[in-house]
């Protein structure tokens, strides 16, 4: 009887229990759009998992993501962005060819760095938290994020342990990936996949000169999901307006 419970609830699983790796299938991926990105993914993001981009500020976090989001919307999907601290720029989703029409942006309340409120700042994230939760269990959507990339560490680390987990179970199984937009490695779920990005600036002019100009950014990736077999670098680059 607390076999057939457990199955029910779909709580039969464990760690340790023995499950086949994932097969990259037809469906089964968000691409993002970027060629050599989706190649070393397998194919993208996959649905019904929990993934992250990490990184620091500057490090093309966010490039990656706006293409993901164009990607999806081309593809005539529904994409959701959950704006934890209100800082995303229009014109950046305009430019990367975001359709509008296709995106629910959820914008919470802006907060800025100098702001030492524990509990706002707690209060912001938290509210964060109940409209991806919201979103997920709503379905629909073929890509949804979590920006959480301008939140403290501090903030992140005082979370409740079951957090992530609860996400991971709103996401088993539905045809949404769901994607965490962090300063460093968070969360993931067993099937998800950890996307680490640092960016190597490219100038233009001499060295010495005063008229020397920043040109672009050279992103280098680690793709981590042992579910997947992936454990792969990569290089990508990016014009710098777009690396944040």
């Amino acid at each position: 009887v607390l076999e057939n419970a457990l199955r029910a609830r779909q709580l039969d699983r464990t760690l340790t229990t023995a499950i086949a790796p994932l097969a990259a299938a037809d469906g089964s991926t968000a691409a993002t759009g970027i060629n050599q990105l989706d190649r070393v993914l397998h194919g993208g993001f996959p649905h019904g998992q929990l993934s992250e981009i990490a990184g620091p500020q500057s490090s093309g976090r966010l490039t990656v993501v706006l293409q993901a989001m164009a990607a999806a919307t081309a593809r005539g999907e529904l994409v959701a962005f959950v704006d934890t601290f209100d800082r995303l720029d229009v014109a950046s989703v305009v430019a990367a060819g975001v359709a509008l029409d296709r995106l629910l942006w959820i914008r919470g309340q802006a907060i800025t760095r100098t702001d030492a409120v524990t509990d706002l700042r707690d209060r912001t994230l938290d509210r964060a938290l109940t409209s991806l939760m919201l979103v997920l269990q709503a379905g629909g959507f073929g890509l949804v994020v979590l920006d959480v990339a301008e939140v403290p560490m501090t903030a992140l680390r005082r979370l409740p342990p079951p957090t992530w987990l609860r996400v991971q179970r709103a996401v088993e199984g539905r045809d949404s990936a769901c994607v965490l937009l962090a300063p460093e490695p968070l969360a993931r779920s067993a099937g998800g996949l950890t996307l680490t990005l640092t960016a190597r600036a490219t100038w233009s002019g001499d060295a010495d000169s005063r008229g020397r100009v920043l040109t672009g950014l050279a992103l280098e990736g680690r793709v981590i999901s042992p579910r997947r077999r992936i454990n792969d670098r990569l290089m990508l680059s990016a014009p710098v307006s777009q690396a944040v």
